[in-house]
């Protein structure tokens, strides 16, 4: 029985998907033609004298942008002064914002958040428009010397020097359609923009007849590298505490996610604990007491003497609020990162800085 409702709800799903075509249809002509306008020149795309970085992809939901943006970070830090800029995406606050000492996620959303716990020199900001929220940060951060933009490759109003396009192996934007019969946000012609592809969330032993396979079907430019990149999971961490902790075949876990996609990680559980149970909110959630009661309830009712909860990065700071309710259970937090395969990382590192490098001659001449 319960094989044959998720069959029927699979063909619901599907059958909605094709009503909804004709919106889809007309969701493209507006793109289109908004595109159109930008490709002609009758919509402007502003130029900023620095190097501006776009890390975006086509569709909704997760490719991977935030650590690309981490990972590009990680690159640049130690020789420039690096600034992000992003949305901001469910943030409570309005306008430009700077993170401080101070700020929270209801200040800057999520991801700008998790980025600043992590990389405390780096410039995090948010502002709703990118065209002018770089001028505020240039004024506010004369030193900066690059500027990544997360998630705006969508965002024509501001011409970045480098388009770097993100796609998941799984779902691949050659394969997609429109919203809202489909994920993407953009047509795939748009694709054609970006001066990189990057194919994320690869199965770690990929091998090059499959590679091959997902090259044809992107069917990329004769200009555009197309790279690919694994999900690597690092060592938990205390939610507070900041310590290390070792998942053992012993060990129960409750995955607490606010993400998009939480099958990745839930598959990589298995390898390295005796069990697991998913509590599922909304990507970007904002969790609530009523929640964090939940969260209680649903673990001490795990009946295995050696469990944990763990979260995503992206959620944990969202929990940090909950201090007082929390701190006595064990929260951990699992950091994921990029890896490039094919032994390609070092190729991807030299175009950044070559990249950088060549904006800052072709200043001096």
């Amino acid at each position: 029985m319960a094989c044959l409702s998720i069959t029927l709800n699979h063909i619901m799903f599907k059958s909605l998907r094709y009503l909804l075509i004709p919106f889809s249809v007309a969701y493209g002509g507006i793109i289109k033609a908004r595109n159109f306008l930008f490709d002609k020149k009758i919509f402007r795309s502003a130029t900023f004298d620095i190097p501006l970085i776009c890390v975006g992809n086509l569709a909704v939901g997760g490719t991977g942008k935030t650590p690309m943006v981490e990972y590009i970070a990680r690159i640049l830090e130690k020789k420039y002064k690096i600034a992000t800029l992003s949305r901001g995406y469910k943030r409570k606050s309005k306008g430009f914002f700077i993170a401080n000492e101070t700020a929270t996620s209801e200040d800057i959303g999520d991801e700008p958040m998790q980025i600043h716990l992590k990389f405390p020199e780096v410039t995090v900001s948010v502002a709703e428009e990118r065209v002018t929220g770089i001028p505020q940060l240039l004024f506010e951060r004369p030193e900066t010397n690059v500027i990544i933009l997360d998630d705006a490759f969508q965002h024509r109003e501001v011409n970045a020097g480098l388009n770097i396009l993100l796609t998941d192996s799984t779902k691949l934007y050659s394969k997609d359609i429109l919203l809202p019969a489909g994920n993407l946000r953009d047509t795939r012609s748009s694709s054609h923009r970006a001066d990189m592809i990057i194919v994320t969330k690869c199965k770690p032993d990929l091998i090059e007849s499959e590679k091959q396979i997902i090259i044809d079907q992107l069917n990329p430019l004769n200009r555009q590298r197309v790279y690919f990149a694994t999900i690597e999971y690092e060592l938990p961490f205390h939610l507070f505490a900041k310590k290390n902790y070792h998942l053992s075949d012993d060990c129960a876990v409750l995955l607490v996610t606010g993400i998009a996609n939480p099958t990745p990680i839930a598959n990589w559980i298995t390898h390295f604990a005796s069990s697991h149970q998913l509590l599922k909110f909304r990507d970007h959630h904002n969790f609530s007491l009523e929640n964090i009661k939940e969260i209680e309830t649903r673990f001490s009712k795990i009946e295995n003497e050696k469990k944990i909860i763990l979260t995503t990065e992206k959620d944990s700071v969202k929990l940090l609020k909950f201090r007082k309710e929390l701190e006595s259970l064990p929260v951990y937090v699992l950091p994921m990162a990029h890896r490039f395969l094919f032994g390609e990382a070092t190729e991807f590192e030299n175009e950044i800085l070559g990249f950088v490098k060549s904006f800052e001659e072709g200043t001096d001449q």
